[in-house]
């Protein structure tokens, strides 16, 4: 099991909102910490973890069913103090 340290609620946000509010929560933690995106859009599934290569950002896992797709990540430091 994953430590988790943030909840993100994206529940009912569409494309590109679940990672525009998981780029703005990663911007307010630090190094190490593990967020927890939890969305109700399919494409999150795909958006998030390419949103986390780009940016340096450790996919920790993923998981998906019907009606919800969860995904873990670690921040990486250099995105951290490269948003400030």
């Amino acid at each position: 099991m994953v430590r988790v340290d943030h909840v993100l609620n994206a529940r009912q946000l569409l494309c590109p909102m679940p990672v525009i509010r998981t780029q703005e929560r990663v911007s307010k933690l630090s190094d190490g910490d593990v967020l927890e995106v939890i969305c109700s859009d399919p494409g999150a599934l795909v958006d998030i973890p390419a949103w986390c290569r780009v940016h340096g950002h450790e996919v920790l896992d993923t998981q998906s069913t019907q009606d919800e797709i969860i995904v873990r990540l670690k921040v990486a430091r250099d995105e951290v103090l490269n948003t400030k």
